[in-house]
């Protein structure tokens, strides 16, 4: 396999955002295998409940780096930071299509080949 390193990063105003911690454990598995990858370590959740920074945080380790989200659930729309590095190559929109479950009312990403420099592909 050729490396390559590709990012994508997600920022997404949502209806609901994921809040419980085995659920989203299921839903990483569950994107790391329509994308093809190897799951190394994890994946792990955990809610935290600190006001003004209450949300679900969840990583997973991949055979080719991480995938990582963070939901913020007590503001209104919700928010969710989602962001896929990898070595190997993946579809942007397969990530684009699971967070619309969530009722997207705004999505903004940026996808990066950062093999040498953060050159934006979309």
């Amino acid at each position: 396999m050729a490396l390559v390193h590709k990012h994508l990063i997600i920022r997404a105003e949502v209806d609901v955002a994921p809040f419980n911690e085995e659920w989203t454990i299921q839903w990483l598995r569950d994107i790391v295998k329509k994308l093809d990858m190897k799951v190394c370590a994890g994946p792990i959740a955990k809610y935290v409940d600190m006001p003004g920074n209450k949300g679900l945080t969840a990583v997973v380790i991949i055979e080719t780096s991480h995938i990582a989200i963070h939901c913020w659930d007590e503001c209104n729309p919700n928010l969710i930071q989602f962001d896929v590095y990898s070595c190997g190559e993946f579809d942007p929109k397969v990530i684009l299509e699971e967070l619309e479950q969530f009722g997207i009312r705004k999505v903004e990403y940026k996808f990066l080949d950062r093999e040498h420099g953060l050159v934006e592909l979309i």
